[in-house]
Formats: C-alpha cells, structure tokens, sequence
C-alpha cells in the first residue's frame, strides 16, 4: 500500500507582507501620543471636576432664578466616585409661592463611555427624603414655572420630522432610566381648592433590571406596588401595577373629570424601538384586568371589561402617527384589527380601518363589557360575524370624507333573548315615555286602547310627509343609511360640534322604544346594536315598525301617538289629516316642543315657515307622493285649532327662530307662568310702557302691536329643509 504523505509550508499559509519598519513606528508612536493624550486630558478633567461642577451650579442657579423665577439652593455638591455626584439639602422655591422641591439626599451617577459619544446615560441613581409639592390654591400654581414653553427661534413645527423626534424623545427616556435605582420616602403631593392627594413611594429599586416599589396613596388608602423587569439599554421593560388587596382606584380623575376608574392589574410593555428609514417603530403592548369605568357621558351603570388589552405596533413617520394594522385588539373572546392614522401635513387626515374577519357570534356576545348593552345581556345567539369600518376624512375637503360601515353575517341567528325580548313590538305593549328622567303616564299600544291607530287609518299624506322629512329610503334600507351618516360626519366636523346625526325612522323607533332617554355613548351603540338586530334578522316588518312609530313618538308637550297629536292641534283623527297639516305635524317630530311656536296667535302659521312647506311637498310631489303646488301645499289654508289659540304666548322671533332650527327643548317653556315674563334683554332694552300687562305705546293690545311686528319680521323669511338633516335632540 503506497503512502500519501501531505506537506503544509506554514510560512505559506500564513504568510502576510511585511509593513514597513518605518511606518511601524510612525504608527506606534501615533497610538502612544493618542493615548497619552486621552489621559492627560482626564486626568486635567479629574483633577478640576470640582471646580467644573460649582461652576455649572452656580451657572444652574442664575438660569433657575433669571428664566423660571426659582430660588435654588444646594447644601452641598461634590463627586464620590469617577462618574458619581453627590447632593444634598436641595431646595427649589418658585419666586412668591409655595416650596416646590425639597430633597435631602440625590445621588447621580452616568456611565462613561455613551458619555464620549455626547448621550447621557444615568448608570445609577440615589433619592432619600424628597418631596415635591404641587399647590394650586386661588388660580395661583406653584409650578406654573413647569408649565411654560421653551424658546427656540430655530424650531420650525413645520418642517420637523415626527419620527426622528419620536426616536430621539423616546432614546432620551431610556437613557434617563438607571441601571441601579434606590429610592426612599420620596413624597408627591397635590393640593388645590377643592382636592388633594398624596403618593409616598416607601421603596423603589432597580437591581439586576427587577423593579420593585412600594407605593402608600393618602396616608394608606392604597397600597400599590409597581413591579417588573427593566432592561432599557435594550429598550425593553415589562411592568405591571396593582394594589393590596383591593383595586387600583384614580380618585383624583373622578373629582376632577367625573371619571370613575379602577383596575386589578395593569401591564405595559414595550419590547422594541427601531428606526426603520424615515420611520420609527415603536412595538408595545397594554393589558388592564377587571377595568371599571363610569362616567356620565359613557353610560348610566358601570362598564367592566374583565380582560382587555392592546399589542400596539406604533409607526411614526416624518408626517404621520399610525397605529399599524398588525397591531391587535383583545376583549375577552375576541381580537381584531385596527388600522388608525394621523396625517399632519401638508394637510390633516383622519383614517380609521376595523376588519374583525369572521368571529364567533356567540363569542361576540360574550365579549360585550358588562354594563355596556342592558338590554342585550344574557342573549344566545349562533353563527358567525363580520364587521368592517373604513372612514378616511381629509380637513381640506370633509365633504368628500370617505364613510363605510357593515356588520356581515354567516348563519347567524337568535337563540335567546336577553333581558329584553326584542319582538315584544309585534304584540300588544305599554309604553312609557319620561321628560327628564320622571316617567309620565303610560301609553298603551293595543286595539282596545282609543287612541291607537292602526297604520291603515294614517292619513297618506302624513305618512308620506314624515317619511320624505325623516326617512325617504325607510323601506329599503336595513336600519341605516349610509349616505346620511357620511354626510353628518362631514357637516359635525366642519361646525366643530354634534349639529347633525344620521337617524332612521327604525333607530328613532329603538330609542324611543327600548332605551333610556340618558345621552350616552353606551345608548347610542346599544341602538345601533338592536337596530341591527331587528332589522337584519326581520323580527318585525317594516308596516308595524311605521305603525308602533306614529303611536308612540313625542308630537308635544305631554303629547304622544298620532291620535294625541291629531286631535290637540287640530280636533281631528289621523285619518282627516290634510297636506298642510301632515307637512306641520311632519316639521315637529325633530323639535316637538317647540310645536305651538309654530303658530301666530290668530292659529296661522308663521310666515317664515312657507319655505319648509314648499321645499318638502316639493320633494313629495317629485317623488310622485302629492300633487305639485304652487301655492304653498296647504299652508294659508292651515289653523291651529280654536281652544288652543289661547295657550300660544308670543316671544322674541329670533328665539323662536333658534327654537325651530336647534331643537332647544327647553329654550322656551310652553305654558305656564314662566311664558308670562319679559325676557332679560326686553326689561333691559324695552321702554317700561311697551312691557306692561294688556298696553301698547299706541294704545293698541301688546299682542296686536306684537303680531304685526312679528308679520313684517317674517316677511321674506324661510326656513329652508334638508330631509337628510338631524337635529342634536334626534
């Protein structure tokens, strides 16, 4: 057998070309020149650091008294460690107010070498008995000092790019959270005229990145602790907060706000941050455990959201905030998607985009926060759903803001009602309506009850002016329209305010019918909610949907049902109704008490109000539902029935006017002593004579003179319709 013997030259393998000896030693005396000047600079810095920091504290409390008008004193400040300060005795006294700051130990340490580079970076931290005193008693704050913003002639807010600041804003955080915390007996304190809390942090310290705290809310009300990990050189923390054995509880949000809050756990954590081209990316996430919320404008009862949270992958570019659509909602059962985005320049651009995909409808239900839909607790239902919102409104053209919304369903159906059956409709029912919470007498929809009317007895005239006022596409649609509801986003968002909604005849009717009369946002989903319900599952048709509406919505003071209201105003049935007063009755279902303000004291109309009856028995007459009229569809020939001519009291036309077009329910109270009273600008403005009982300057009654004033005033005036449009009381 032959051998195979294999040579390696080792001075082959690892041959590398020689450098030349001269440039060798240029290089290492280079290096040693570097570095020995690297420590002579340090050890010059070393040696006069102490001069450096009295220098830089003097020149700290010429700015704090020069530019904020604080009075900063240091007992005394040296370094006990190469990077290490040491303070003590500090005080912080804004000029003629209360002790802002007092700390009786702070020691600081920063780490070096993030230090050459420019960036401070706290490696340690040390606080012993401070307090930080905030006061605002009499409108006078004792740090207001806090408050106001800095001067920079060179910032330019339009030309800054949101990311970047975003990465430098939230890099300057981390780098202010130390590696090593200690902190004791450190007190925040907050008093004004009518409230105050305390927070003692007892004990809180980072070690080995575990954070621990102790902290006493008001003398022991609360215990809350704040635990987790802190790593934030690797932009990473996990921390959550709870309280000994009770809830979490803000009560300084309920005094200040009206807003009750409590929890069991809250957990944020934030799991990276990167700068991604001219974005920054910010992923972290938020979970709250048993969360309790009430408050007023929310809901009548208390929500609870027994699990709820948020992973939010947050993208923030030169121009733009986004909550990014890998983002995830949880609530309970479910998670979904949401797309949110914020454009700032060159114009404001509000984007909005949920699609759940195909959820268990049960699990739907199920995941409803307690307390937020009454009616629909307890429901059993099967299927699956599959809701879609997409909004895009730009704020140089909301008129064409993009709107879609639509509540998909795979088999879906009712099982169980909840606490509230919702086909009770169909059948014989009492209604109650209440005026400011107090229930008035009951109404009862059945045959037996006179006043019923049966929807084949309406006036077709009545029934066709409401439904073109109201809802033209009633008996096409499926609850909703979205056309109308696009158009109000455009209208509310242009007038800064809820001056238009988007009602069908069927929410109006779910309103009126099932729900409290209390404005809430949890009213108005639960709603859409049995809209949706009844609509879309056909649990009543549409003729006893219109018939139950006629009987039951408000047409007055005290007025309810279309026979109430036919035979108040006009001592007739529903079914003697004619045009002129189907298009008055029609005028009045968005303000109804506000009706008799329609009439002059003689029972005619106001004139001012022949615009609505032409523009809307027009769109009937186009619409093939009357006979086209020039002459005012019924309006000269309309009067107010003789026996309540009486109860018409005459007022300021332009409050009138505001009455009408506003829907004010309670601008100007209809009957009674209040009505009697001259306003606060007639005693004001009016000669003594022109307001006394039963006389006029010329001698003529004050109701005579008053009617014809109020004629010439309307002269011209027309109170011009739009069918899509909705006042705040609807």
């Amino acid at each position: 057998m032959q051998r195979i013997i294999f040579r390696l030259d080792l001075d082959k393998l690892f041959y590398m070309p020689r450098i030349n000896p001269k440039y060798s030693r240029i290089l290492i005396i280079s290096a040693i020149c570097f570095i020995s000047l690297l420590f002579l600079a340090a050890s010059i810095v070393y040696n006069k650091r102490e001069a450096i920091l009295q220098h830089e504290i003097i020149k700290a409390k010429l700015k704090a008294k020069t530019d904020y008008k604080l009075d900063l004193k240091i007992g005394s400040a040296k370094f006990s460690g190469l990077s290490t300060v040491s303070f003590s005795d500090i005080t912080i006294v804004p000029l003629n107010r209360d002790s802002l700051l007092s700390i009786k130990k702070f020691e600081i340490g920063v780490k070096l070498w993030p230090l050459l580079t420019g960036n401070i970076k706290l490696a340690e931290v040390k606080l012993k008995d401070a307090h930080l005193n905030l006061t605002d008693i009499n409108n006078i704050k004792n740090f207001d000092c806090l408050l106001r913003k800095k001067k920079d002639s060179t910032a330019s807010s339009g030309n800054s790019d949101l990311g970047e600041l975003a990465n430098n804003l939230v890099n300057q955080v981390l780098y202010k959270i130390p590696d090593e915390l200690d902190i004791s007996n450190f007190i925040i304190s907050f008093k004004n005229d009518s409230a105050s809390f305390k927070i003692l942090t007892q004990k809180a310290t980072i070690a080995d990145s575990k954070l621990n705290s102790t902290i006493n809310i008001n003398d022991g009300l609360a215990i809350w602790h704040l635990k987790g990990n802190m790593r934030p050189s690797d932009k990473n923390i996990d921390i959550s907060l709870f309280a000994d054995g009770k809830k979490v509880e803000l009560p300084f949000l309920e005094k200040r706000f009206h807003l009750k809050v409590n929890f069991d756990t809250l957990n944020t954590h934030l799991s990276k941050v990167e700068r991604s081209g001219d974005e920054t990316r910010i992923f972290g996430s938020w979970h709250v455990h048993n969360l309790l919320l009430n408050h007023p404008g929310l809901s009548a009862r208390d929500i609870i959201m027994p699990d709820a949270g948020i992973n939010a992958n947050l993208f923030i570019g030169k121009n733009y905030i986004s909550i990014d659509s890998s983002s995830s909602i949880k609530l309970k059962k479910i998670t979904f998607n949401p797309f949110i985005k914020y454009t700032l320049t060159p114009t404001k651009i509000y984007e909005l985009n949920i699609n759940t995909g195909w959820l268990d409808a049960q699990n739907v239900f199920d995941s409803f926060p307690i307390g937020l839909f009454d009616s629909l607790e307890g429901m059993k239902v099967g299927g699956k759903l599959n809701y879609k919102l997409n909004i895009s409104l730009n704020e140089a053209n909301p008129e064409d803001v993009i709107f879609s919304s639509g509540l998909e369903k795979d088999g879906f159906h009712i099982i169980k009602y909840g606490k509230t059956d919702l086909t009770m409709l169909n059948n014989d029912f009492v209604y109650t309506p209440y005026e400011k919470m107090k229930p008035m007498p009951p109404r009862y929809i059945t045959i037996i009850n006179p006043n019923f009317t049966k929807l084949a007895n309406i006036s077709t005239d009545l029934k066709n002016a409401v439904l073109t006022a109201e809802d033209p596409s009633f008996y096409t649609h499926h609850g909703f329209v979205e056309e109308s509801i696009r158009k109000s986003l455009a209208t509310n968002f242009k007038s800064k305010k809820f001056k238009r909604g988007g009602s069908t005849i069927s929410m109006q009717l779910v309103k009126n019918a099932f729900l409290s009369r209390q404005k809430t946002l949890a009213r108005k989903v639960e709603e859409i909610m049995i809209v949706w319900l009844i609509e879309n599952n056909k649990l009543m048709t549409k003729d006893r949907m219109l018939e139950v509406y006629f009987n039951i919505i408000e047409w007055g003071r005290n007025v309810y049902g279309i026979s109430e209201a036919a035979h108040y105003y006009f001592n007739k049935s529903p079914s003697e109704l004619t045009l002129g007063e189907s298009l008055y009755l029609a005028s009045i279902v968005p303000n109804p008490k506000a009706g008799l303000y329609a009439f002059l004291p003689d029972g005619s109309l106001r004139p001012g109000l022949i615009g609505y009856f032409k523009q809307l028995g027009g769109l009937m007459a186009s619409r093939g539902k009357t006979t086209a009229d020039s002459s005012g569809y019924g309006f000269y020939q309309l009067r107010l029935k003789e026996s309540l001519r009486q109860k018409v009291k005459l007022a300021d036309s332009a409050i009138i006017d505001s009455l009408i077009k506003q829907g004010n329910d309670d601008a100007i109270p209809v009957g009674g002593e209040a009505e009697n009273k001259p306003s606060f600008f007639q005693k004001l403005f009016a000669k003594k004579d022109s307001i006394k009982k039963g006389q006029g300057k010329n001698g003529k009654p004050n109701e005579q003179n008053n009617l014809e004033k109020l004629r010439q005033e309307e002269k011209g005036k027309e109170i011009q319709l739009d069918t899509s449009k909705k006042t705040k009381k609807k």
